[in-house]
């Protein structure tokens, strides 16, 4: 015969034994611990401190005060306390088990322990791999001494450092050129032998077997524009909804963020975490504190622009589940649904679909290491926390993280599903934007080369020369395009400095190969729109050459800002482009009966 729970009095509520510890026996089907209110039990900090808080976060645990020889053990029900209950043994010797809700919980351990959660935040990332450590005073003496000695080269042998130059302006040029152009080709034809459109056509269906849970961090932050529809699109997402599990990542002063969404009504699959003001103020460190929350084995990012494909989390799953564990991250495609608002919009749209539709999948056709993009990029929770989750301090935590995933011996996949976002209309907040990236890209770029060996024997000597061009080659490239502009003189047959030092044959192969490397970017963003969807931009291609010279400027902003503010996240204002997409016209409603939203405050 199977005993019946036993009742342990322990102050004022009774809690239940879940299991007889000698006879190991289940509690009778449908039994549960009785409910209680936490507000009038103390927690024991010093055992919280013992499982670990992000343990008892992830677990749904909560210890109270010592009851004699046990430990009560606050959970969500009877299944979790059986599945932590080894685990919690281990550390606290015999436990006891109470019920509460989740949600109530997670605000006692966060009264207890708010503080230190915001702390390890901005410290996930080994110090060996993160750029907080970045010194802007130092880089400003670098930068000083290396200037100095250009300048006394330039006036001691001034045919030596224009001979340096134009020979690194054309070897970088000829790489980055080359590496694009090749990844380009070789997922063009791909997609033409599987007769891929780069669009979103899986049919709305739900696959027999239970879906994997996901966990959606959206960070916001002065979002009061879109925060609504942000919401309504994230509704239309179709994936079974007890296996969702979305996260809206407010900053605790961003009162007016809070505001749009009270008026938007969440429904219970939604949560606000609310981040602990803190020195750092980043995306990456809102996502760290905001993941020891999350519930789900699948991590994703959007932003607070995004509309993705209904059924993208369906292909996700469906990718992760037909992937082997080396796979550790999945990248959607990016597009924009305000294209046709102004040329800088048109021509933005034609950078991403050259980035995302052809250039960064070929790279991973070929093998080769990628940053990662912002949004629409999904991880294997298990790999993520291994990796040290995102660098705080670093302003394009997505393309640090895509190098950290090559080094640890991951891989990335990418989907055929598109998440539309918002365009940047105006040319200073692109200008904010990019330079944020630029800036990001080159503290990767250094941070990762601390130990160039070391490097090259966690990438491979390919892929090590793959990062070569894609940073280091990149970022030359956006310094010296001033430079590099000064040969359309020597086409038009004006004078040019490098006359003077180098024969005429030289100069015209220089010239050939400046010209024919702007006729293959411009090929190649021509490509990346000859799709039904985007054809209409074709004749918009030639406009790219205003648009490059935008990211010259970027650059030297980004580049002072590594002195001057190296954690400053220059951020991007949306909302301001008033068409509503198709789909956002007729929003389903949010609130089905008896749904409410939760709210996690730090």
């Amino acid at each position: 015969m199977v005993p019946g729970p036993r009742v342990f009095a322990a102050r004022r509520s009774p809690l239940i034994l879940c299991q007889d510890r000698r006879i190991r026996a289940p509690l009778p089907h449908g039994a549960e611990p009785p409910l209680i209110d936490l507000t009038r039990h103390r927690p024991d900090p010093r055992a919280l401190d013992r499982i670990g808080i992000e343990t008892a976060l992830q677990l749904g645990v909560l210890p109270l005060q010592p009851a004699g020889a046990v430990t009560p053990v606050v959970t969500e029900g009877y299944r979790q306390f059986r599945d932590a209950r080894a685990r919690l043994e281990r550390t606290l010797g015999p436990v006891i088990c109470a019920r509460a809700h989740r949600d109530d919980i997670e605000r006692r351990i966060l009264a207890l322990r708010a503080p230190t959660l915001a702390a390890r935040a901005a410290l996930r990332t080994p110090e060996s791999v993160s750029c907080r450590n970045w010194s802007g005073r130092r880089l400003a003496v670098a930068l000083a001494a290396i200037l100095t000695a250009i300048a006394l080269a330039a006036l001691a042998w001034p045919g030596v450092l224009i001979a340096a130059l134009t020979v690194w302006a054309a070897l970088t040029l000829i790489s980055v050129t080359g590496l694009r152009l090749f990844a380009a080709v070789v997922e063009a034809r791909h997609a033409r032998r599987v007769g891929q459109t780069w669009a979103s056509q899986r049919p709305l269906r739900h696959p027999s077997g239970r879906q994997p849970s996901i966990s959606l961090l959206v960070p916001l932050y002065d979002e009061r524009d879109i925060a609504g529809r942000l919401v309504d699109r994230l509704a239309r997402l179709d994936y079974p909804r007890d296996r969702l599990d979305v996260l809206l990542i407010l900053e605790a002063d961003d009162t007016r963020t809070q505001k749009a969404l009270e008026d938007a009504e969440l429904p219970n699959w939604m949560r606000i975490v609310e981040v602990p003001t803190g020195k750092v103020r980043t995306k990456p460190r809102a996502m760290n504190y905001a993941l020891d929350f999350a519930r789900g084995q699948i991590v994703g990012i959007y932003d607070a622009e995004d509309a993705p494909a209904a059924d993208q989390l369906m292909k996700v799953a469906d990718a992760f589940r037909s992937a082997g564990p080396e796979v550790a991250c999945v990248q959607g495609v990016l597009d924009f649904y305000n294209a046709r608002q102004s040329w800088l919009t048109r021509c933005f749209t034609i950078d991403y679909a050259t980035w995302f539709r052809l250039v960064l999948p070929g790279m991973v056709r070929l093998g080769f290491v990628i940053p990662l993009g912002g949004t629409t990029v999904f991880f294997r929770r298990a790999a993520l926390e291994r990796l040290g989750r995102w660098d705080a301090h670093n302003v394009t935590e997505d393309a640090d993280l895509g190098i950290r995933l090559a080094r640890r011996g991951y891989r990335v996949a990418f989907i055929n599903s598109v998440t539309e976002e918002e365009a940047t209309a105006s040319v200073p907040a692109w200008l904010r934007q990019r330079s944020r990236w630029i800036k990001g890209y080159a503290a990767t770029w250094a941070v990762h080369m601390r130990d160039p060996l070391r490097l090259w024997g966690e990438l491979g000597a390919m892929r090590f020369l793959g990062f070569q061009i894609l940073f280091l080659g990149t970022l030359s490239q956006f310094v010296l395009a001033p430079f590099l502009w000064s040969f359309w003189l020597v086409l038009f047959g004006l004078p040019h400095p490098v006359t003077t030092i180098a024969p005429w044959s030289v100069i015209l192969g220089l010239s050939a190969v400046f010209l024919v490397s702007e006729i293959a970017t411009l090929a190649i963003a021509a490509l990346s729109v000859a799709t039904p969807k985007h054809r209409w931009l074709i004749k918009w291609v030639p406009v790219m050459h205003l648009y490059f010279p935008l990211a010259a400027i970027a650059s030297w902003k980004g580049f002072a800002e590594l002195i001057t503010r190296p954690f400053f996240w220059d951020k991007t204002a949306h909302g301001r482009d008033a068409t509503p997409r198709p789909a956002d016209r007729a929003a389903p409603p949010l609130r089905r009966p008896g749904e409410a939203a939760l709210r996690t405050r730090g």
